[in-house]
C-alpha cells in the first residue's frame, strides 16, 4: 500500500468513497468540484492502483488545521489504515509548525483513538465555522468536535 498525495486522476475515486458514506449518513458528501478545488489538501492510500482509503488537511489559521474527508474503503476498515492515515495528516501538521489540529465527525471514539479529545464546538475560532454556511445540515449539525495539541 502506497500513502501518497492526491493527484487530479484520483478526484472521481476520492469523491466516490466519501459519497458512499455520505450516502449512509456517515459523513458530509464532498462535490466533485470541491474536491478539484482542494485537491492540494488529499492524501489518498494507493493498493494495486485503487484508491482505498483517503484523508484531507484543510488549514485555516497559523496555527490550526482540521482533518476531514477521512474514509477508509469498507473491505479494508479495521486494519489501522485510518489511524495511519491520521498519522501521516498529523506528521505534515507538526511539518508546517501547526500547533493544534482538530477534525469534526460523526465518528468521534475514531479520532479518541487517535489521541484526540473532545471539544465544545464554541471553543473553536469562528473561522472554523466558513463552510458550514453552506452545509444542508446547518445549523442542526450533530458533528462532535475533537482536538489534538502537537506542542
Amino acid at each position: 500500500m502506497i500513502f501518497r498525495n492526491a493527484k487530479m486522476s484520483d478526484v472521481e475515486s476520492i469523491a466516490s468513497l466519501i459519497n458512499d458514506y455520505a450516502d449512509q449518513n456517515l459523513m458530509l458528501p464532498r462535490t466533485i468540484p470541491f474536491i478539484y478545488q482542494r485537491i492540494r489538501e488529499y492524501m489518498v492510500i494507493e493498493k494495486d492502483d485503487i484508491i482505498i482509503g483517503v484523508g484531507a488537511l484543510h488549514v485555516l489559521w497559523k496555527d490550526l488545521a482540521e482533518i476531514c474527508s477521512l474514509a477508509i474503503h469498507p473491505n479494508y476498515v479495521g486494519q489501522g489504515l485510518g489511524q495511519k492515515l491520521v498519522e501521516k495528516l498529523t506528521l505534515v501538521c507538526r511539518e508546517l509548525a501547526i500547533e493544534k489540529l482538530f477534525t469534526l465527525t460523526y465518528q468521534p471514539d475514531f479520532f479518541k483513538k487517535c489521541g484526540f479529545t473532545p471539544i465544545e464546538k464554541e471553543k473553536l475560532p469562528q473561522k472554523v465555522w466558513t463552510e458550514c454556511i453552506n452545509c444542508p445540515l446547518f445549523p442542526n449539525c450533530e458533528e462532535v468536535a475533537l482536538i489534538k495539541d502537537l506542542v
